[in-house]
């Protein structure tokens, strides 16, 4: 089969992720069009089109994940919605992206492999801070020798309670609390610098009472390479913290993971500063090669196999809060032995 010279992007579920972060990305990387968008309010997805200037909207996924001119498909839907949108693509022998995290579970991560494997298409995960030139960077500084040799790592989070009560605290369409949608980002990154997490343990809990959904969670790991780290989040504080910080045997290496504050590297030297700006639209250096390898003329490093080794890591830290992370958990609340008395 030849390889095209573009590939043709079509969006299911075209929300607040698609404005800036991700959806010009797939417009403005090279090799790369945006031809279609979905939402089931078909005037919200009709506006979008009308605002980004995509040629055709729909309030149905089936129809855009059909649409000859469709050559790929982004699933930006909440996670409790990635694996329909992933076996839609798969069935329609469409390669996918899949927003992060990459489902609720481990076994809708499963699920997601098959159905491309069986299908033999391609699925990729948007956990986009492996492309990030800011990202990219502290790699190379804390891997690369610049501290010395690695010795351990830790990540603190702190921030206060969301207002409302958002889905993305509700486990039926995010798979937990903020610790997925958040914390996500920060092991995968880990996966990235250090490779497979190879033993994860830790403890999550709910101090605030004010939803079923963890608050607090702190693990240990340690990676492929045999390094090892403790992070904790606390999604119940009042003051905010966020810091990722490599310890090596000749300096330390430390930056924020949400803001694009200067990355700090102390040595021997005395202390060194690195201002790297993000890019307008952050999704966008991973999305580009994404369309590099469908195009045949690059690799991304963010596959569904990676993906799938991040939930992996979540799951074992929250399973004992859930009862159990293998069903439909989100199902039976009830049976959750770390919510809260209601």
């Amino acid at each position: 089969m030849p390889v095209p010279d573009v590939i043709r992007w079509g969006i299911i579920g075209c929300g607040d992720v698609t404005e800036v972060k991700s959806g010009p990305g797939f417009a403005c990387a090279h090799g790369s069009r945006l031809v279609a968008v979905m939402r089931r309010n078909g005037a919200l997805a009709a506006d979008y089109a009308r605002r980004h200037g995509v040629p055709r909207w729909y309030d149905d996924a089936r129809a855009l994940v059909a649409d000859p001119e469709v050559d790929a498909v982004y699933v930006a839907t909440p996670p409790g919605a990635h694996l329909e949108g992933v076996r839609l693509a798969a069935a329609a022998g469409k390669p996918c992206h899949v927003e992060k995290p990459m489902a609720r579970h481990t076994p809708e991560c499963d699920a997601m492999l098959a159905a491309c494997a069986a299908a033999g298409t391609r699925l990729f995960t948007a956990y986009y801070r492996r492309a990030m030139p800011r990202f990219i960077r502290a790699r190379e500084l804390a891997t690369g020798g610049a501290i010395g040799r690695l010795t351990g790592v830790t990540y603190r989070h702190a921030a206060p309670l969301p207002a409302g009560n958002p889905w993305r605290i509700e486990a039926a369409h995010s798979g937990a609390g903020l610790f997925l949608d958040v914390g996500s980002h920060v092991l995968d990154f880990l996966d990235f610098c250090l490779g497979p997490l190879e033993s994860v343990s830790g403890h999550a809990a709910n101090t605030s009472g004010k939803h079923a959904v963890e608050d607090q969670v702190a693990l240990t790991f340690r990676a492929a390479g045999g390094v090892t780290g403790a992070c904790s989040w606390n999604f119940a504080s009042h003051t905010r913290e966020d810091t990722l910080t490599f310890f090596g045997t000749e300096g330390s290496l430390a930056f924020t993971f949400f803001t694009a504050e200067a990355i700090r590297m102390e040595t021997a030297r005395g202390t060194e500063l690195f201002e790297i700006a993000n890019p307008p639209h952050v999704a966008q250096p991973l999305i580009q090669t994404v369309v590099d390898d469908l195009l045949g003329r690059g690799t991304c490093p963010s596959t569904g196999e990676s993906g799938r080794r991040t939930t992996v890591a979540m799951d074992a830290v929250l399973a004992d809060y859930y009862g159990g992370r293998t069903d439909a958990f989100w199902e039976r609340p009830a049976t959750w032995r770390g919510a809260p008395l209601r």
